[in-house]
């Protein structure tokens, strides 16, 4: 029940409070009548507050109990959710997802460690996979509510799929209150400046920094801009490219604990390999525009839209002790959060540069080969006490 509930938590703060934004993105842009930039720059604001939050909870993770920077998070999202609902222009939309990305860096860096703890060491990967269903599910949630509601309602509606996120919000935060419990004991601070100093007693962490960057930034060019993608150049019409992303939600909610029991067998360096080197070749087959390439394709990304980030999230717990997780993961995620922070920004640009998004996909591509050398240079084997 706790591993449930936690990873619908993430499913709050991430699939909600981030990713419904770039499912959302044509039908804000249209409603709220601004340019690629300026939709890029609302879901920036995102990411940027997820930057900041990082920063945030790689100090209070040092000096708080994880359950309570989780808490914390469910709150901000469950706000950010609902003010997000109530905007009307795009300033007020920035400060609601400004509060959502908040919440999510303080649901998502506990969330991992809260799971694994609440099973045996047997199921650890398991309970770590199962929070990229949960993220998974909500996308595929977000995704038919959004193409039934905007078939009906018109791109107006994307404001009350925000409210009906809040009120799902709500209903998960008295659950987490009341039913989510973990035990740890009260930490004593010395992660170092940003949790960096507890992240440079892990192996490995140069190129997992680079691996995470490289995914931070080409994930956001793919998801954020799916939709635009499939809408503005390929001309599908809206119920095709929801339900394209659709897939995409429900691959995710088995790209986690598949792609984690592969790591239990062959290591997580190997599976991680493979599943950067699959990347370019899926995101290219979305560029065809083609349906009988670009729906396998996106079954194919939503494995790897939970299974990335779930292999490098396991690698952090293989490889750190209890002490050294929270702020060490913090610290990881700092560096992914800057790139995503980049990422939706860029994407508009080269999009209202170029006429299209053919560029920003092969970018987000080219990253993929990236992350597979920065995969292939991690440690054969994990070398400390998992947390």
């Amino acid at each position: 029940m706790i591993v449930i509930l936690v990873a619908l938590a993430a499913a709050i703060g991430q699939a909600f409070g981030r990713f419904s934004y770039g499912i959302l993105l044509p039908a804000v842009r249209d409603d709220l009548q601004v340019s690629n930039t300026i939709a890029g720059l609302i879901g920036a604001t995102n990411v940027s507050a997820y930057l900041i939050g990082t920063l945030c909870v790689s100090w209070a993770t040092s000096h708080f109990r994880l359950i309570t920077v989780f808490r914390i998070g469910l709150l901000l999202a469950a706000l950010g959710l609902g003010l997000a609902s109530l905007s009307t222009g795009a300033t007020t939309l920035s400060l609601a997802l400004l509060i959502t990305g908040l919440g999510g860096a303080c649901l998502w860096i506990p969330a991992p460690a809260i799971a694994a703890a609440a099973l045996s060491e047997r199921f650890r990967s398991l309970a770590v996979g199962l929070m990229g269903s949960g993220i998974g599910l909500g996308i595929v949630f977000v995704s038919i509510l959004s193409g039934q509601l905007r078939a009906t309602v018109g791109d107006e509606a994307w404001s009350d799929i925000y409210g009906i996120q809040f009120m799902l919000a709500l209903l998960l935060l008295i659950l987490i209150f009341c039913l989510v419990r973990h035990h740890q004991a009260e930490p004593s601070g010395g992660a170092g400046l940003g949790g960096f100093g507890a992240l440079r007693r892990m192996p490995g962490w140069r190129p997992l920094l680079l691996a995470y960057a490289a995914f931070g930034f080409m994930y956001l060019l793919v998801l954020g801009f799916l939709t635009s993608r499939l809408e503005d150049d390929s001309q599908w019409l809206t119920v095709d490219a929801a339900t394209a992303f659709t897939l995409t939600g429900i691959a995710m909610i088995f790209g986690g604990p598949i792609f984690a029991t592969v790591a239990q067998r062959i290591g997580v360096r190997f599976t991680l390999c493979m599943a950067f080197g699959l990347w370019p070749l899926l995101v290219t087959a979305v560029l065809s525009g083609s349906p009988q390439w670009v729906f396998p394709a996106c079954l194919g990304l939503g494995l790897l839209f939970s299974a990335l980030p779930t292999l490098i999230t396991l690698y952090v717990v293989n490889n750190t002790n209890t002490t050294d997780y929270g702020p060490s993961f913090s610290a990881a995620t700092l560096v992914f959060g800057l790139a995503q922070t980049l990422s939706p920004a860029t994407g508009g640009l080269i999009a209202d540069a170029t006429g299209s998004f053919w560029v920003v996909f092969l970018l987000a591509a080219g990253l993929g080969f990236i992350g597979l050398l920065a995969a292939w240079r991690l440690p054969h084997t994990q070398t400390t006490e998992p947390s």
